[in-house]
């Protein structure tokens, strides 16, 4: 009995575009020969294994599409170091329900605290979910925008990210805003206002906010009005992470005895 039947199931499954098929194929009609399966449970199992291949592809390519800086998942945020956090807010963020309200969370807190880890673990479950996600730093953000300017692209990019489910703008403020670069954070967070979600994240303090926009106070209040309106806030307030190791130094030797 032929245990194999991808030969003559394959150049008709690429035509069909499920090629994806003849990875699990001869496994699955193994099983359905033991097990005595009948059509419609092979069937199912083919089908299955299908959808399943489909899905990790899919997740890939969002992942790859996000440019996350590394895999940082939720699993992996050391939740104990920073007892002051919201943590129910936290698990309720990574359901997502914010992406259908279409809301900003900001996070804040010190250097060093998992600021850029936690925006990337709401990401990456937002990947998971089936959202596109972008993650980028602040100035990485405006310097292309400013460059898109340049070969006259500059309303396609902004129509680009202003589309997009999920965007992630990491160490906002971290330096200052200057023209055209507040212009351009400005109608990016215009654009996307009640539209899509966007997550932020800065060493500044809320009230200090709009020191990011050192030439233009009226930019930084229209820009952080839209921001702060029905926002979810995290505060991120403990130790460095990144803090180095206390070594102790080696207990050193007493003198020694004379020997009698």
């Amino acid at each position: 009995m032929n245990l194999n039947p991808a030969p003559e199931l394959a150049p008709q499954l690429k035509q069909l575009r499920l090629s994806g098929i003849l990875d699990s194929l001869e496994a699955r009609n193994r099983e359905a020969i033991h097990g005595k399966l009948a059509y419609t449970d092979f069937l199912a199992l083919l089908i299955s294994d299908e959808v399943a291949r489909r899905e990790q592809k899919k997740f890939t390519s969002r992942l790859r599409r996000a440019q996350f800086r590394t895999t940082k998942t939720l699993d992996q945020f050391d939740f104990d170091r920073l007892p002051q956090l919201n943590r129910a807010l936290v698990h309720d963020l990574a359901t997502g329900r914010y992406l259908h309200e279409k809301a900003p969370v900001l996070i804040v807190g010190p250097c060093g605290t998992g600021k850029s880890h936690l925006a990337q673990a709401l990401g990456h479950c937002a990947v998971r979910q089936g959202v596109d996600v972008i993650f980028t730093t602040c100035a990485t953000l405006t310097h292309s925008l400013n460059a898109a300017r340049a070969t006259g692209a500059y309303e396609r990019k902004l129509a680009t990210l202003a589309r997009v489910p999920l965007l992630i703008i990491d160490d906002f403020g971290l330096k200052p805003l200057r023209s055209p670069a507040d212009e351009d954070l400005h109608d990016l967070i215009a654009e996307r206002y009640e539209q899509a979600s966007t997550i932020v994240t800065s060493n500044l303090d809320f009230p200090e906010w709009d020191q990011a926009f050192p030439a233009n106070r009226l930019l930084a209040s229209a820009s952080l009005d839209r921001l702060r309106h029905n926002a979810y806030c995290l505060v991120l307030d403990g130790q460095s992470y990144r803090a180095p190791k206390q070594v102790s130094s080696p207990s050193r030797p007493g003198p020694a005895k004379a020997s009698k």
